[in-house]
């Protein structure tokens, strides 16, 4: 049975810090590849195929929120999401 791997993040950033680490991400969705890590924490992940994207945003009196999700499934965790093509004949 495959073991569940967790890595969580809370901090208070400024705009411009939480966009730096939204374009890192993106980076990261486009070459197949996110790592992440904080004070020793660390996980990789290998986001390939068709993702499923979620967006949720919330207002309420002073307070905004939004919320973004995007999941998989991972194929394989030893193959290359690059080498998946399709055939037809």
């Amino acid at each position: 049975m495959a073991t569940e791997e967790k890595f969580n993040f809370d901090s208070l950033q400024d705009s411009e810090s939480i966009s730096r680490f939204l374009e890192s991400l993106i980076d990261g969705i486009k070459n197949q590849k996110i790592n992440l890590s904080t004070n020793g924490d660390e996980i990789e992940l290998t986001p390939c195929g068709l993702l499923n994207f979620t967006v949720k945003a919330k207002k309420k009196a002073d307070s905004s929120k939004i919320s973004i999700k995007i999941s998989w499934k991972d194929s394989s965790q030893d193959k290359d999401c690059s080498d998946q093509t399709i055939s037809i004949s």
